[in-house]
């Protein structure tokens, strides 16, 4: 009852900001209430007060003593969402597919099925000795992927 009095108001918040998308929400046996937001334009402090408060002002702490966290999304937490996808394109990925595969490229596209990874590879020359640079690209269903995160570099 608890945890769905609070996901009705959080997926009001929600509404009321569409840059903003629900990552994760869990409610634990302590009524701890921990949500994780992530934006298409990234997330600041503001945008996690906003949330927060649109759950808080609206429960009464009479009737139910809880603590809520509101976080955004790190910059190292693994991609679970399409938006998130599609907000990180033009970025280095990391990727390990189902098969265990690691692929690091640039993400050129996503849509709502599939990811486009692109990177270049040194190998050996058809003909002779040398290597030679080649553009790679492989497309990835997301039912492919098993952990997808932005690769920071400095």
């Amino acid at each position: 009852m608890f945890r769905d009095t609070v996901k009705k108001l959080l997926d009001e918040g929600l509404s009321q900001r569409e840059d903003l998308f629900l990552i994760s929400f869990d409610v634990l046996s302590d009524d701890t209430i921990k949500i994780i937001i992530d934006g298409d334009n990234g997330v600041l402090v503001e945008d996690c007060i906003f949330i927060s408060r649109a759950i808080e002002n609206n429960l009464d702490r009479e009737e139910q003593d809880f603590s809520l966290e509101v976080l955004s999304s790190g910059a190292t937490e693994p991609l679970v969402n399409i938006r998130q996808y599609k907000k990180n394109i033009g970025r280095t990925l990391s990727v390990k597919t189902k098969e265990n595969e690691m692929i690091e490229g640039v993400l050129t596209q996503a849509n709502e099925d599939a990811i486009l990874l692109e990177w270049k590879s040194r190998e050996p020359k058809p003909v002779g000795k040398g290597k030679v640079t080649v553009k790679k690209q492989v497309e990835m269903a997301y039912d492919a992927i098993l952990k997808a995160q932005v690769v920071i570099k400095f």
